[in-house]
């Protein structure tokens, strides 16, 4: 497994202390991860981030709130309305980017888009995995890994739902503060998505839904969709997706 980058730390606009890792050196792109996993399993052992930064990408990835090396704090008072979108936000001012790309998959394509939304300006954005229908309907999002988290050591052995129970102990995962993350979401209008001017790339897998990613490249104002092999947790590591993303941020 190729080893990954030194970790660094932020603050969250409520004081919560964040993580992030750099490789690479150029025009600066952060990447957003899925929900259970953490930004170097996501990007680097799948060997996205190498690369992206052979390509002249500064790759920053973000361990989201309650994964990874950033704070996994239990009170609800640390988990408010799109608070991932917040920590997004706050990074890219930590950092002092102003021109700078963005990207997410699952959770962190909903949080790209989300932060989108509330005033985040890349230059061009990509999101995977990106259920349309959740977007814009929060309730129920999720419910797949809160059924996992609610039932630790009860899924049947060799299912999916006990492959992920496994991989969450793998990355050290905090049931309890996961939960509170499912809770964040909040619905995103439709509306609110159709107005988004960022030049984007959609991808999805093509055994997870591409009529979902299709019909959000279809309501973006300029976007691009893409299908790369793959369910919704194999296509995240396909190295087509890297191969999309260097393609669409040249």
């Amino acid at each position: 497994m190729t080893a990954a980058p030194a970790t660094q730390f932020f603050r969250g606009r409520d004081g919560v202390r964040l993580a992030y890792r750099e490789t690479g050196s150029g025009r600066p792109l952060v990447l957003l991860h899925g929900f259970f996993t953490t930004g170097s399993r996501a990007w680097v052992s799948s060997g996205h981030a190498a690369l992206l930064a052979a390509h002249g990408h500064r790759v920053v990835m973000v361990d989201l709130r309650a994964h990874g090396d950033s704070a996994k704090l239990h009170s609800g008072w640390a988990y408010p309305p799109d608070v991932l979108a917040d920590d997004l936000l706050a990074l890219v001012q930590h950092l002092r980017l102003d021109d700078y790309d963005l990207a997410g998959y699952s959770l962190g394509a909903r949080t790209v888009i989300s932060a989108l939304t509330h005033g985040a300006t890349p230059r061009r954005a990509v999101v995977g995995g990106a259920g349309f229908e959740q977007l814009m309907h929060a309730a129920g999002a999720g419910d797949r890994f809160r059924h996992v988290l609610d039932n630790l050591g009860r899924h049947a052995w060799g299912s999916r739902d006990w492959l992920l129970e496994g991989f969450l102990k793998k990355v050290g995962g905090d049931p309890v503060a996961l939960l509170r993350v499912l809770d964040t979401p909040a619905d995103i209008p439709r509306a609110a998505i159709a107005d988004i001017r960022v030049p984007m790339l959609v991808v999805e897998g093509s055994e997870d839904d591409p009529e979902s990613g299709r019909r959000l490249a279809e309501l973006l104002p300029d976007a691009r969709f893409v299908q790369v092999p793959g369910d919704h947790f194999g296509a995240s590591g396909a190295p087509e997706l890297a191969a999309a993303m260097v393609e669409f941020l040249a």
